[in-house]
């Protein structure tokens, strides 16, 4: 029985075929390969269980490796977005290069120009937000890039349908007659969140009439400026609070239960992303789920396909879902 952890190299993996190393090589970076020969060499690979040297691959045209660039690997958005990405950059033979920037922008200019040095084929980018410096590298970078997260223009963007997401939301929150609505909202840095879901939600609310006063609070992802802002807006009269992610609307239950405020009697509280544990919360949580890990499938096909000199459509916006749940009074 042979052993199919036992490492074996690339002059193995050409002698057990019976084909020479350049024959192997051209497999690896995209050559041409006969069928028959193919098949053996794809037979033996699996067989041991073999990977290719990925300094050996930077010295091909193509080296069948792509960044991939995240803001955190502690979110769970990103956690479902990468896992999609990683199965079809896998199942197409891609080798993803996962770096996490926790949403330092620098850091994201930095990562980028280390992969290129890399020579990796694409860079697929969830970019914390679009700077001068992000756009200028758009126009001097020559491998292709995908980003997600934010609509960029003369670049492939994969956005979530955040403008009709929050005006659906606001809608919902002045349909249930609520008067006075808390925004918890984050940076307008974060042009996706802080300005185009933002604006959606308050274009949602001016539909209804009884809507009489609307507070807006700043915050970020984490729980602790969440808690800051939400203690701000509950010193006036609100009856609802809306929340850019699940996340700060965990901050937002922790307060109101501190002070014994009932959640879905008292104040309705509505967020975006719809995490798994939004569900086991008691009430359990009113949240916009978009389809991150579809994303993920499209950021990987999009970055394949230009990186074969095909077409991808400039903007692609995930579907989403509105899940109304207890926490809506």
């Amino acid at each position: 029985m042979k052993n199919r952890y036992k490492k074996i190299t690339m002059a193995d993996v050409s002698k057990l075929a019976g084909v020479t190393k350049t024959t192997v090589s051209r497999y690896f970076n995209g050559g041409y390969v006969k069928n028959e020969t193919r098949e053996k060499i794809k037979k033996i690979i699996e067989e041991y269980n073999y990977e290719p040297n990925i300094f050996a691959r930077l010295k091909a045209k193509q080296t069948y490796t792509i960044g991939v660039i995240s803001p955190s690997l502690r979110s769970f958005i990103s956690g479902i977005f990468l896992t999609g990405v990683e199965k079809t950059l896998r199942e197409n033979n891609y080798i993803p290069i996962i770096m996490n920037t926790n949403h330092n922008t620098e850091l994201e200019i930095q990562y980028i120009e280390k992969l290129i040095r890399l020579k990796v084929d694409g860079i697929i980018l969830s970019a914390t937000e679009i700077t001068e410096e992000h756009k200028n590298i758009i126009k001097n970078i020559n491998i292709p890039i995908v980003f997600f997260g934010q609509e960029v223009e003369n670049a492939i963007s994969i956005a979530n349908n955040d403008y009709n997401a929050g005006k659906e939301v606001g809608e919902y929150i002045g349909y249930k007659n609520h008067k006075n609505v808390g925004i918890i909202s984050v940076s307008e840095k974060d042009y996706a969140i802080g300005v185009v879901r933002k604006n959606g939600i308050l274009d949602g609310l001016k539909k209804y009439n009884n809507i009489q006063n609307i507070y807006i609070e700043e915050s970020d992802f984490s729980m602790e400026k969440s808690e800051i802002a939400i203690i701000k807006l509950l010193k006036n009269d609100i009856d609802a609070v809306i929340c850019s992610t699940d996340r700060q609307a965990f901050a937002v239950y922790k307060v109101l239960e501190s002070r014994n405020i009932k959640i879905g009697e008292e104040i309705s509280v509505v967020a975006f992303g719809n995490y798994d544990v939004s569900e086991i919360l008691q009430p359990k949580l009113s949240s916009v789920e978009f389809n991150i890990q579809d994303a993920g499938i499209y950021a990987a096909n999009a970055i394949i396909k230009l990186i074969n000199k095909e077409k991808v459509q400039n903007i692609f916006h995930t579907d989403y879902n509105f899940i109304k749940r207890e926490s809506i009074k």
